[in-house]
């Protein structure tokens, strides 16, 4: 009796065994593979499942390496672990999804070392396009290596100066006004901004728009109320003990993120100030803490997974040889009041 098994030379699933289960044609299962966004939701997600079960899934990913495309997006991010990542991934995720691509994610930890080595995914066509969180161009590419080589990519949440790379986040400037506006309608006069930098082009449109908000009421400047802070819990913390120690004091903090805020309280609880009512504190961002703090904290909430679904169908586009309908695409952050912010004076 023959005990081998009768499957040793199953027939490779055609193309024709895909069209069939899903119900459609062969030309469109071509379609679903090479050109997912110029076919239906649903008929894609058939022939998805169709070639799964069918195992055809190794004949696409021939055909897609014969084409020299990988169908994978690399992200490459300096800390996979910053509140605002996750959200983010998930529009991005979704979003690739939807249009038949896959993610690949690089986190660098702000090393020129571990960058590079994930730019090898790009060199050797294993990914088509960039996702890049690290607010700088790619170190290995650039006009030393010459203009020809950059892949076609998107800057999230950090735009990329001096380049004409396309940037996909919140309006900085404008969240940063309606933030700093919203401590001046409550009688704030003296307000402090903690998280200046030389360095981060979040940090100056945030104190830019912090600035507009006090010019626009007709408030002077001190800038002894404009600390430095690298958006650290700690920085928040030292910024305001440094305020103590010069005996400066503002009525209202603006910090420029909420991890800052939470060092600002921190700092004011560890002296018993009774919050809001001595001090009031404005965040920005809504990471997921910001509403269980003591008290819980007013902030400008991102759209984070709209972020993302924008940067992926921007990147998608430019791959499809696409111009980028404007170069910055800017979603508005939303004003978020909890019990970190009152009126001054009051009882």
């Amino acid at each position: 009796m023959d005990s081998q098994p009768k499957v040793l030379h199953q027939k490779l699933a055609t193309i024709e065994d895909v069209a069939a289960i899903a119900g459609v044609s062969i030309a469109t299962v071509s379609r679903a593979i090479n050109e997912p966004t110029k076919v239906a939701d649903e008929t894609r997600r058939r022939v998805n499942e169709a070639i799964a079960r069918t195992g055809y899934t190794t004949n696409a990913m021939a055909r897609s390496l014969r084409m020299r495309r990988s169908n994978m997006i690399l992200i490459l991010a300096p800390d996979v672990g910053d509140p605002n990542f996750s959200n983010i991934l998930v529009g991005l995720e979704t979003e690739a999804s939807k249009r038949g691509y896959g993610v690949l994610i690089g986190n660098t930890q702000n090393d020129a070392t571990r960058e590079t080595d994930y730019l090898r995914f790009i060199s050797s066509n294993q990914a088509d396009g960039l996702i890049l969180f690290t607010g700088h161009l790619p170190y290995g590419f650039g006009s030393d290596s010459g203009e020809s080589r950059l892949p076609p990519m998107v800057a999230v949440n950090e735009p990329v100066s001096d380049s004409d790379v396309p940037f996909v986040g919140v309006d900085n400037f404008e969240g940063a006004r309606v933030a700093t506006e919203h401590l001046i309608s409550q009688g704030h006069k003296r307000i402090a901004f903690i998280g200046k930098s030389t360095s981060k082009a979040v940090n100056q449109l945030r104190e830019e728009g912090y600035r507009a908000a006090l010019a626009g009421a007709g408030l002077a400047i001190d800038p002894r109320l404009i600390l430095q802070g690298d958006g650290t819990t700690e920085s928040g913390r030292q910024a305001t003990e440094h305020m103590f120690v010069r005996d400066v004091l503002p009525t209202a903090f603006f910090c420029v993120n909420d991890a800052t805020a939470l060092g600002v309280i921190i700092s004011l609880n560890a002296r018993k100030y009774d919050l809001p009512r001595q001090f009031s504190v404005m965040g920005f961002d809504d990471i997921s803490f910001a509403s269980f703090v003591t008290p819980s904290l007013t902030t400008m909430k991102q759209p984070r997974l709209k972020i993302g679904e924008e940067a992926m169908d921007l990147l998608l586009a430019l791959l499809e040889g696409k111009p980028p309908r404007k170069k910055d695409v800017l979603l508005r952050a939303e004003l978020i009041v909890r019990n970190s912010v009152s009126r001054v004076g009051r009882d």
